[in-house]
């Protein structure tokens, strides 16, 4: 097996809650030595948020900080400032996802941390980004949704837009942030030098339209509510079953017409499967309202089962509806160890969601789990050059601040 690609770099997580720790979860995953940095007392407040199991540990927290390496540091004690000076300069990478200017106060800033460390790869993501007029607003994946125009476009005509129940903004710029981070990495090999990265939830999510702005920019159509099917790409979208939902994608016209002949061998019109006013995607759009008085009633009358084993039989692509627990005991998932096991000494056996990450030639699947706040205070200092006495005098007097549980 080869190393994993990230193997011999620093990457300092001094993020919290979601987009950041994700993006040091997945750099951990690649290889690299993450250090998580969080203030004393009760660190990241992602440790408090979503099935905590203790006091100081929530599923969440341990999701997202699988892999890293903990410190908690005071940074009002220059100690603790030295300590983070030194830190920043031994590493490659360092993830922030503060307001713009937060961390400038706290010498933390890329400004000051690159005059010091040329060759550091500096991500911040925000809200809104370092400029332009909304910089300096706070915001979470939720307003970007809400800005985006994404969220305008789910839901049934008339009614509120759902909440889309996944942090898309944050895990959609996270991953963002990690390509663009192993690109700065990739072009340091030739320049020599790190770059201020900096990421926005609203730019990403506007980035993901792949429809909708040039509808309005090209033949000026603004995108409407549609509910459970799209009308600009019949047959497409989700219908409920005897004893359940599942989604169909006959949008294609030879799906489609493998789908017509199939409803009509199984009770469904004569004349449905060669009705050729539905063999192209004009003619079933425009006759939208006239399939799905077909399809919807089909659908119904069978259970989810039968459904999918008479649709599997024609190739046309779809899928049940499935709760969570379904999704865990999938063998599809299962195969592809999209959850993955961890031993932790407090809790047992921990099963998370796995990234989605697969390499040929090395396995990065995180096996440690996240660490107890300020779990490596003292090996961390010790790599910094701190020695044993300075590192005991800074955790007796909380400047390395520890809260680790047997």
């Amino acid at each position: 097996m080869q190393a994993r690609p990230l193997e011999g770099i620093r990457v300092v997580d001094y993020s919290h809650f979601l987009a950041g720790p994700y993006v040091g979860r997945c750099l951990a995953a690649l290889g690299a030595e993450v250090i998580k940095v969080e203030r004393p007392g009760t660190g990241d407040a992602g440790r408090q948020h979503a099935t905590v199991l203790d006091d100081q540990q929530s599923a969440y927290f341990l999701q997202l900080n699988m892999g890293k390496r903990g410190v908690s540091v005071n940074m009002k004690d220059p100690r603790g400032k030295e300590f983070m000076q030194r830190l920043c300069d031994s590493a490659d990478v360092f993830i922030e996802n503060y307001r713009p200017g937060a961390l400038d106060k706290l010498g933390l800033g890329y400004t000051d941390l690159s005059e010091r460390n040329p060759k550091l790869v500096y991500c911040s993501i925000s809200a809104y980004g370092h400029t332009g007029p909304d910089a300096h607003r706070a915001g979470f994946g939720l307003i970007a949704e809400a800005r985006s125009g994404i969220m305008q476009m789910i839901g049934n005509p008339g009614e509120p837009p759902p909440l889309m129940r996944i942090s898309l903004g944050d895990m959609y710029t996270g991953i963002h942030a990690v390509a663009a981070i192993n690109a700065a990495l990739l072009g340091r090999v030739k320049s020599g030098r790190g770059q201020h990265i900096d990421m926005a939830l609203y730019d990403t999510l506007v980035s993901m339209h792949e429809y909708a702005v040039q509808c309005y920019t090209m033949q000026g159509v603004l995108p409407e509510q549609t509910g459970h099917d799209m009308p600009t790409s019949t047959l497409y979208g989700v219908f409920r079953a005897a004893d359940g939902d599942l989604v169909i994608a006959a949008q294609v016209d030879d799906s489609w017409k493998r789908f017509a002949a199939l409803i009509e061998a199984n009770d469904g019109p004569a004349g449905f499967g060669a009705d050729a006013r539905f063999h192209n995607l004009n003619g079933r759009n425009a006759n939208r309202v006239e399939i799905l008085g077909v399809v919807k009633p089909w659908v119904a009358a069978r259970p989810v089962a039968q459904v999918l084993e008479l649709l599997d039989g024609v190739d046309v692509p779809c899928a049940k509806v499935q709760r969570i627990d379904e999704v865990l005991a999938d063998p599809q998932i299962v195969a592809r160890g999209m959850v993955i096991e961890q031993e932790h000494p407090r809790f047992g056996t921990l099963r998370l969601p796995n990234l989605p990450f697969r390499f040929s030639g090395c396995d990065t699947t995180i096996r440690e789990v996240g660490p107890d706040l300020g779990q490596h205070n003292a090996e961390v200092a010790q790599s910094l050059g701190f020695g044993a006495a300075e590192i005991d005098a800074m955790q007796t007097e909380g400047v390395l601040y520890s809260k680790v549980r047997p």
